[in-house]
């Protein structure tokens, strides 16, 4: 039995809402407080707030989220929001005991004026990957995490494009009182972060999907069912040039097994016709089986 099984979900999320705004702040006051790094969002301006003011970060970000909450509280739900409340708090929480631990000596910041770009390559990915398990936990940290999922939700763009674009409007801003590299090296940080982020909550289960046209689709259908042990289906179909009738193969497999089916698939019909795309989410027998709880509608 897989460990995850015999977790419930509601602790499943619970987990990884924390586990998330844990890591966030990490990086947030590991690398990017310590070297005068910015961040997007409100946290940004909260870190800008504490460049200017000395006022704590962890005070700053929860004040400047009050306002957001009620946007989110009409638009997201009850539901979504108590896990959006939740990520707020936790993530000041954890912003404030990585605080003190800094002040105290029990960790280290690490600072690295000449090693810039080591620094927002690593504080990219600690705080993506904290993001992301925010997201997939149903959760955000506030701020413009709550407009970016609103966003989200009516376009379906990806959230980490959606968080880029955003931060790059604020990080503009923010030209005027931090030196010009300093804005540029984040820049880097924010587009690593955004990756991350959509590899975590969109794409921790990803796989490749294939539409395949060939001659004889019920004989390779079989064969990928018996020789790769992959469910396929047959989608009927009608040529646009011919008007003849055909038959489309359908097929998912994890991404490690996609040489495997492009070698079947040519070893089967070296003139078929084949699409592959990326899928994000699979549901079902040799992918996820045991689902988590999906996010309420509104």
């Amino acid at each position: 039995m897989r460990l995850h099984s015999a977790i419930p979900p509601a602790v499943m999320r619970w987990t990884m809402l924390a586990a998330g705004a844990a890591i966030y702040a990490f990086g947030l006051e590991y690398f990017i407080v310590p070297n005068r790094l910015m961040e997007g969002g409100v946290t940004g301006i909260a870190v800008l707030l504490h460049y200017m003011t000395g006022v704590s970060t962890s005070l700053a970000a929860l004040l400047l989220n009050l306002p957001l909450f009620w946007l989110g509280w009409r638009q997201l739900g009850r539901k979504a929001m108590l896990f959006t409340i939740a990520g707020t708090l936790l993530l000041s929480l954890f912003l404030w005991i990585w605080e003190q631990a800094a002040v105290t000596g029990v960790i280290r910041p690490f600072v690295a004026e000449q090693e810039l770009m080591l620094v927002v390559l690593y504080a990219g990915v600690t705080m993506g990957a904290g993001l992301g398990l925010v997201f997939r936990a149903g959760g955000t940290t506030g701020g413009v995490d709550i407009l970016a999922r609103l966003i989200h939700r009516r376009t379906g763009w990806s959230l980490g494009r959606i968080l880029l674009g955003m931060d790059a409007v604020i990080l503009g801003s923010s030209l005027f009182v931090l030196p010009q590299e300093k804005v540029l090296y984040t820049l880097v940080s924010v587009f690593v972060a955004a990756r991350v982020i959509d590899f975590i909550s969109e794409g921790g289960n990803a796989a490749k999907s294939f539409f395949i046209i060939s001659k004889e689709p019920e004989r390779l259908a079989s064969k990928i069912m018996r020789e790769m042990d992959r469910g396929a289906t047959l989608f009927e179909a009608t040529g646009g040039f011919t008007g003849q009738p055909r038959k489309v193969v359908f097929c998912v497999v994890h991404r490690v097994e996609t040489r495997k089916l492009l070698n079947l698939v040519r070893e089967h019909d070296r003139r078929a016709f084949f699409v592959i795309g990326d899928v994000y989410e699979v549901w079902g027998e040799g992918f996820r089986e045991h689902a988590e709880d999906a996010e309420d509608a509104d």
